[in-house]
């Protein structure tokens, strides 16, 4: 059984992120600096992180609060909906380092609308994404009597703010141009029923016709 020692004196910076081109889904690739302050080896840390988004931290324009009010309601009741939220949670294994090091984390981001990560990043139009990274896990060190664990110190996390820019330029990657809507199988075939009796070409012209004959 491997031994417990005193909490490592670790730190932890978000540098940047940027698209991964050629992941199964949209995945964002976040590079993290990890420093142990008093130079000593570290053998290796079992990494895990929650992200979430902080949305109390930036400005919201008209346009913006019009999109986001199925999310937080009204802007005038804000102040007690606006919470944060996950965005995701992932682990993964830092190699060896001595000192600091530079570790990589592939954060998976949603384009499902039903999902409230996606819906409030599809509402940004400008300006960044606020986030919060909270580490945890176990760091592995070797001593004079053998390897040991130790906690990653619960006070360990990051901010970091990613540009609305970034984020599209990942969705644009998976989904040129356009977005992702999951409907329910009865919608489905009751728009590909209209689709057809009125011979509409693609799914952008059976939304707009739907949208004018809406208009008041």
């Amino acid at each position: 059984m491997m031994p417990a020692t005193a909490m490592p004196r670790l730190t932890f910076r978000v540098e940047d992120a940027r698209p991964e081109p050629y992941a199964q889904a949209p995945t964002m690739t976040f590079s993290v600096r990890i420093v142990e302050p008093d130079g000593a080896d570290v053998e290796s840390i079992a990494l895990g992180c929650q992200v979430r988004i902080e949305p109390q931290r930036r400005r919201y324009q008209p346009q913006e609060q019009e999109l986001l009010a199925d999310l937080f309601g009204e802007p005038d009741r804000w102040g007690q909906t606006v919470r944060p939220f996950l965005l995701a949670q992932i682990s993964t294994l830092v190699p060896r380092f001595a000192g600091s090091c530079r570790a990589e984390l592939a954060i998976p981001f949603s384009y499902d609308l039903e999902v409230a990560s996606a819906r409030y990043l599809h509402a940004l139009g400008e300006g960044s994404v606020p986030l919060i990274f909270l580490f945890s896990g176990t760091v592995f060190r070797t001593g004079a009597d053998g390897l040991r664990a130790s906690p990653v110190p619960w006070q360990c996390e990051a901010r970091f703010e990613l540009p609305v820019a970034t984020w599209r330029a990942l969705m644009d990657v998976y989904f040129p141009g356009g977005g992702w809507l999951r409907l329910g199988r009865e919608a489905l075939d009751g728009l590909t029923r209209y689709k057809a009796g009125r011979g509409l070409l693609g799914w952008d012209e059976v939304v707009a016709d739907l949208l004018e004959r809406a208009k008041p």
